[in-house]
Parts: C-alpha cells; structure tokens; sequence
C-alpha cells in the first residue's frame, strides 16, 4: 500500500526530492561518529566516587539509527537497504583510504607521523568489528521497524522506532566492542560488559528523547514526498536487488 510520489513526465521511476539528502546525511554522520568517537571510552562520575564507563561515539552515532528509521518509514525497507549498502561501501573506502595514508612514509622532518597513526591507524580489527555491527544492527533496525509499521497497520510510531532501536542498536553494542576490543589492554572483561550495556541504554533513551524531532522530519518528509509506503511485499533479503 503506497501513495504515489512525484514522477517526472516519460519517466517511470519516481523522483523524490529528499531522499538523496536523508542518504547523504545518514553516511555523513555514520563515518565520522566511526572516525571520530568509535575507540575511545569516556566516563560519568557516579556517587561515592566511581565512575560509568560509555563509548564516546554513542554521543552521535544513534542520529544514523534515527536517519535510519526516517529512510524505512518514509522510503520503504528497498531505499533503505539501498542507504544501508552505500554507508557500508563509505565505511570500507574510509577504511582503505586510512591504510594507504598512514602506511605512506612521511617526509623527512615531519613529526606527527605517531599522533596521525594513533587517529587514523585503526587496526583491521577494529574496522571489521564497525562494518560487522554496522551491518547488522543496520539492518536488523529496518527490518523490525518496517515489519512492526505493517504491524500496527502505520500506528504508534514511537513504539517501531524504540523497539527497532532495542534491537538494532542492541546489535550492534553486542557485536562491535567484544569484536573490537576483547582481550586488549585497557580493556578489561568488566570494561566491556559496561560499554556494551551503556552503549545499549543511551542509544535507546537517545531514540526515545528525540522521538519528538523524528515525528516531525517524518511527517514533513511523508507530506512533501507524497508517500507513505507499507513494506506488504518487499524481499526482506540484505541482498535482494534494491529498487530505484
């Protein structure tokens, strides 16, 4: 069931106005809260004086699970996997794009060879680790968010995007630190455990915060792109050909 967006006249593909931008925005925040935020752990001060310990990323990678359940509510779980796939080829040419240039010898005098390995010297690990959790939680987070929309026949938004948000994100904390940092000094067994329950409740209440803002970029989106697409027939298959 889909109200039919804007077509330019001869074509038969329809032509939306924004998608593009929600697609550039969601790869845009995916690469840098993995470029910037993703290794290092922070804290908050707890009374009696010990200490929660959260990844730093979680400050603002959630918005790319946001952008997320903005593309599969409005576009359909097709465009979204389409998003999906191209974060996940951005991701790969970051990480490729990093390997070539830290292994580049620096010119002779230069001396911030050691501090540009500790920024961008991400180990294979570590990128394998991102892109795993990335994808699955990515794309578990849109299947449960477009299954539950047909569901709840479009109902109670609120509870597809926190529930494919417990999930998803779920997932994807499960997946990225024990992968990423198990057995490394610094991190601890105890230390994990914590990041990965924290990394889960913040980004879950991060979704319920801005639950507000997601209804209105929703509702805009949905109005100006003439569309309101149920995921009755789709091929749930992360790789099923995408359509558009």
């Amino acid at each position: 069931m889909e109200n039919s967006p804007n077509a330019e006249a001869g074509s038969s593909q329809p032509q939306f106005k924004y998608y593009d931008l929600v697609m550039a925005s969601f790869v845009a925040i995916l690469l840098l809260s993995n470029l910037i935020g993703a290794s290092k752990p922070s804290y908050i001060p707890l009374p009696g004086g010990e200490t929660w310990i959260f990844g730093a990323g979680v400050l603002f990678f959630p918005i790319s699970y946001i952008i997320g359940d903005v593309l599969t509510e409005v576009y359909g779980y097709a465009k979204a996997r389409r998003v999906i796939w191209t974060g996940f080829a951005a991701l790969l040419f970051m990480a490729f794009m990093a390997w070539v240039v830290v292994s580049l010898p620096p010119a002779e005098g230069w001396p911030f060879q050691s501090d540009y390995e500790n920024v961008f010297g991400n180990s294979w690990r570590i990128v394998l680790a991102s892109m795993t959790a990335f994808w699955v939680g990515e794309f578990a987070n849109s299947y449960v968010l477009a299954k539950m929309k047909v569901w709840t026949k479009g109902k109670h938004l609120w509870m597809r995007t926190i529930g494919s948000t417990v999930v998803g994100q779920g997932l994807d904390s499960m997946i990225f630190y024990p992968l990423a940092f198990w057995g490394i000094a610094g991190w601890p067994p105890e230390t994990l455990v914590q990041v990965v329950i924290s990394q889960w409740i913040i980004k879950t209440v991060w979704e319920a915060v801005l639950t507000p803002v997601t209804y209105v970029v929703i509702g805009a989106l949905k109005k100006r792109e003439g569309l309101d697409l149920y995921d009755t027939d789709t091929k749930f298959s992360p790789f099923a050909k995408s359509a558009g």
